[in-house]
């Protein structure tokens, strides 16, 4: 019965194409945009995962604002934290230097995004100002020539990212080579090995497009005005991280004022912090995009009606000469079925070439599982019968009489 009415709908369904094709488009697409951004976002969720597990679990992170609540939970995130301006200051860089349960400090302060050499400009970049143990804190490896030292505090050394090297010299080792930021002209020094980072990793930047100065040296370009995005701070081994913790949150809530307007993270609340934006921004975007399969889904219903409406006399002669009111349902929501599962395994093919193109093209490495494509045709099932209901009810509630009637 099935195979009948399969072969039945593939039939009327070529007779029109044109129709075909473009009533598939809005389930195509919204099938690839949905498959493409959750695929996107476990890809870079996986990055910053294994960025964050490569710290080790003796590393703490500060950063501005209460971003967790009571229970210091990464599932309660404030994520207004995140739109106000950085409370965190050199003092508090000074007063965690001075601890003794601290092995290094390492700030991370934003200055600019744009730098130039004499072959061109780059304005899509991040310039930072940090501390000689910035390197081995992150391991990060120099790929040429090295890390500047704390004899370099107020030199104009700069490291560099290999994206930054080829955009501004056109060359994988421009060691030796002058950049220029905000008017001052800083040698380069090292360039770091490629890797994989993002806007949420642990440094808030890809490292491939980002430019390290001395802290000192940064800050002369800002006049002393100071912008830390976070301190990473490695603890000595072997003592209890929550008591570490404890002493931190007290030095620094001293600078403060006895104002809780920052957070220290443990190795496992860091992830659990960038896993949850990343899980907002990922649901946010997919229910976006997922807006399209709704406005393909009315496309299909308006299509399967227009089709009822043109096919009238054939209902007519079909229940003429015996077909039943659930065989006419049937034949018209396997067309219906037919119009959504060929769209979303054509958009999970199309969603596949295009993580593929991304892979080779770009920096992003998005990650595409089977259960997530096998959602996808599940999504397209369900729409296929939703959508199509409607007017499979209309056609097979007709009257033989008044259908045969019709033109």
């Amino acid at each position: 019965m099935f195979s009948g009415n399969l072969k039945s709908a593939v039939q009327n369904l070529r007779l029109s194409k044109w129709r075909t094709i473009f009533t598939m488009m809005g389930i195509i697409i919204g099938i690839t945009s949905v498959v493409t951004v959750v695929s996107l976002g476990a890809g870079l969720k996986h990055q910053i995962v294994g960025q964050i597990n490569q710290l080790g679990s003796d590393v703490l992170t500060v950063r501005p604002g209460k971003l967790l609540t009571k229970d210091g939970k990464a599932t309660n995130l404030n994520l207004y934290a995140f739109l106000a301006p950085s409370t965190l200051t050199p003092r508090d860089v000074e007063s965690l230097q001075g601890s003794e349960l601290v092995n290094s400090v390492t700030p991370i302060e934003f200055i600019t995004n744009s730098a130039s050499s004499d072959n061109g400009e780059f304005n899509d970049l991040f310039i930072a100002g940090t501390s000689p143990n910035f390197a081995a804190t992150l391991h990060q490896n120099v790929q040429y020539g090295d890390f500047f030292t704390d004899n370099d505090e107020t030199s104009d050394s700069a490291v560099i990212g290999s994206d930054v090297a080829l955009r501004l010299f056109g060359m994988l080792n421009p060691v030796g080579e002058t950049i220029h930021i905000m008017g001052q002209d800083f040698i380069v020094r090292g360039v770091l090995a490629p890797t994989q980072g993002g806007l949420l990793s642990v440094a808030q930047a890809d490292y491939n497009s980002s430019v390290f100065l001395p802290t000192k040296a940064a800050e002369s370009l800002t006049a002393g005005h100071t912008n830390i995005l976070q301190i990473l701070i490695q603890v000595k081994k072997g003592t209890n991280i929550d008591h570490d913790v404890g002493v931190i949150n007290s030095r620094l809530a001293q600078n403060h004022g006895g104002t809780g307007d920052f957070t220290v993270l443990k190795q496992d609340q860091l992830l659990g912090v960038s896993s949850q934006i990343l899980n907002t921004i990922t649901n946010f975007v997919t229910a976006i995009a997922a807006i399209s399969l709704l406005v393909g889904g009315i496309g299909i219903m308006n299509i399967m009606l227009v089709s009822v409406s043109e096919r009238t006399r054939e209902i007519g002669i079909r229940k003429a000469i015996g077909a039943t009111n659930r065989q006419i349902l049937r034949q018209f929501l396997t067309e219906g079925l037919v119009l959504t599962i060929g769209g979303g395994l054509i958009g999970v093919v199309v969603s596949l070439i295009i993580n593929v193109l991304l892979r080779l093209y770009t920096g992003w490495k998005p990650v595409i599982s089977v259960p997530v494509m096998l959602l996808a045709v599940a999504v397209s099932v369900v729409a296929g019968v939703l959508f199509s209901l409607i007017p499979a009810l209309k056609a097979a509630r007709k009257d033989p009489i008044a259908a045969l009637r019709g033109e």
